[in-house]
């Protein structure tokens, strides 16, 4: 199963509008989404009478437009390849494909879909895309590697995060496996750290004197 079956519904859904239920509440904005029941999007005290025990993520919104916590879908989804951006502290990627104008000269990097600018090299700007692009190419997947438990995965991992900056779930195995490389290589080039010099154990200390004593 390539693409879980509740990502397409996440993906038309509308968000941010009013509680039918709750709309006199304070936190009446439907911005959460089940994944178990993948329905249409509830409020705060939706959640808490009716999908208490289930799988619920946090929809928020920047610039009009519908993002997710990387922290939250990492989880469920393998991200790798979609452009990540940090807002208000924290790392999101869009669900949706953004319009924008054409991309200018220069451009460096753009999403294979839509064709939008992007910051770094990644292959899609928005979980949108990379569904277009899993059903198109089939170069590609959602579903989330298991992660091996020997003490050499983690310390490449480690290692990746540390040159990099980027959480190695946002990878592809290809950019792991590059970045692996390119750590391997750079703790080659720095030098040892010498070693301490040796202690002179033949010095001898003085014959401690005493003060004299007052007549």
């Amino acid at each position: 199963m390539a693409v879980p079956p509740w990502l397409e519904p996440l993906l038309g859904t509308t968000f941010f509008h009013i509680c039918r239920i709750h709309g006199d509440a304070a936190r009446s904005e439907c911005n959460m989404f089940c994944l178990g029941c993948h329905s249409d999007a509830f409020c705060y005290y939706c959640r808490s009478s009716r999908h208490k025990d289930h799988q619920v993520i946090q929809i928020r919104r920047s610039s009009y437009h519908d993002v997710v916590r990387v922290s939250e879908i990492q989880k469920v989804l393998d991200i790798s390849g979609v452009q990540t951006y940090v807002i208000n502290s924290a790392r999101v990627l869009f669900l949706n494909e953004r319009p924008q104008p054409k991309a200018g000269k220069g451009v460096a990097h753009l999403c294979e879909i839509c064709g939008r600018s992007l910051l770094d090299p990644f292959r899609f700007c928005s979980l949108g895309c990379k569904l277009v692009g899993v059903r198109r190419n089939g170069n590609a997947s959602f579903v989330i590697e298991e992660k091996e438990e020997d003490g050499v995965t983690m310390t490449n991992d480690i290692t990746m995060r540390s040159h990099s900056g980027i959480s190695s779930a946002t990878l592809s195995r290809r950019e792991r496996q590059e970045l692996q490389t390119r750590g391997s290589s750079q703790q080659d080039i720095c030098p040892l750290t010498p070693p301490p010099p040796p202690s002179n154990s033949r010095r001898r200390k003085g014959i401690p004197h005493r003060a004299p004593f007052k007549s």
